[in-house]
């Protein structure tokens, strides 16, 4: 082969290198391990964490009338950091209540002690095993957070959560907990025809059918519940109070709130803290 028959082929496969690179994904970047939250990421079958540039924080002290929630899941948080036996927590109830908040409250009190939080979403609960992976031999301490968490029948993030959880993951001398939110205290939806398939024995007690039984197994390997509930009315306006003294309003103005306060949460039909907060922001805009 001549030297321009060897040029020419070069030239061809650099040509063919490039058109392939064009269709191939870009490799993903390093992890910035010096971040407090991160984001798992897919760019097709590639995940990676991405480093959370502005994390939305919130403080314990922000959060109302959650106190048994807080301290549970404050203690469990503790337990964590200092390499105690903890568990993984499923947070159920109400929505706006303070449930996403808690978690990154977690983070705003115990980042600068080792704490990392890493969202994931429901679509990429698949890749868990991954993650556990990955972090495993880091020194940090890593709550993965799923938010907003719900299955429906057949999806495969049920199976690979179930795994995950089952597993080694809270057992003593690891680094990962879960942390998740649901509006379903079994995070799948229940039908009435599944009752059917419940047998009741001859001294009279009802066990659930396998369907039942499925739906459950889930949400029984999380080994912290927490419920969170509807505020009443007084609870509510406290949480506007707060939210509008933290802006800057004065006591006058913050006295004089209550009637829209109550229109606010009658219009949105919610009495929650993230409505009241909501309200609160309007209220400061127009009067501070």
């Amino acid at each position: 082969m001549t030297a321009i028959d060897l040029t020419t082929l070069i030239g061809r496969a650099e040509r063919v290198l490039a058109q392939l690179e064009a269709w191939l994904p870009p490799a993903p970047p390093e992890i910035d391990w010096s971040a407090y939250a991160f984001r798992w990421r897919k760019r097709g079958a590639r995940g990676w964490l991405d480093a959370v540039a502005h994390v939305s924080t919130i403080n314990l002290d922000d959060l109302q009338h959650i106190e048994r929630q807080k301290a549970i899941i404050d203690r469990n948080t503790q337990h964590f950091l200092h390499k105690k036996p903890a568990n993984n927590v499923l947070m159920t109830g109400a929505r706006g209540t303070g449930k996403s908040s808690l978690v990154k409250a977690m983070l705003a009190t115990y980042g600068g002690q080792g704490l990392r939080l890493i969202e994931v979403d429901k679509a990429d609960m698949g890749d868990l095993g991954d993650i556990v992976d990955l972090v495993s031999v880091r020194p940090e301490r890593f709550i993965i957070f799923c938010d907003d968490l719900s299955f429906e029948e057949g999806e495969a993030g049920y199976k690979a959560l179930k795994s995950v959880l089952d597993g080694s993951i809270s057992a003593s001398g690891d680094n990962v907990l879960i942390y998740a939110t649901s509006n379903r205290r079994h995070l799948m939806p229940e039908y009435m025809s599944e009752n059917l398939g419940a047998k009741h024995q001859s001294d009279g007690e009802i066990h659930p059918g396998e369907t039942v039984e499925e739906k459950i197994s889930l949400s029984e390997r999380f080994g912290l519940w927490l419920s969170f509930y509807p505020f009443k009315q007084d609870d509510y306006l406290d949480i506007v109070y707060y939210w509008l003294k933290e802006h800057g309003c004065s006591t006058a103005d913050i006295e004089s709130s209550r009637t829209e306060a109550l229109q606010w949460a009658l219009e949105r039909g919610s009495r929650s803290g993230r409505v009241a907060r909501q309200f609160a922001r309007d209220w400061a805009a127009r009067h501070v």
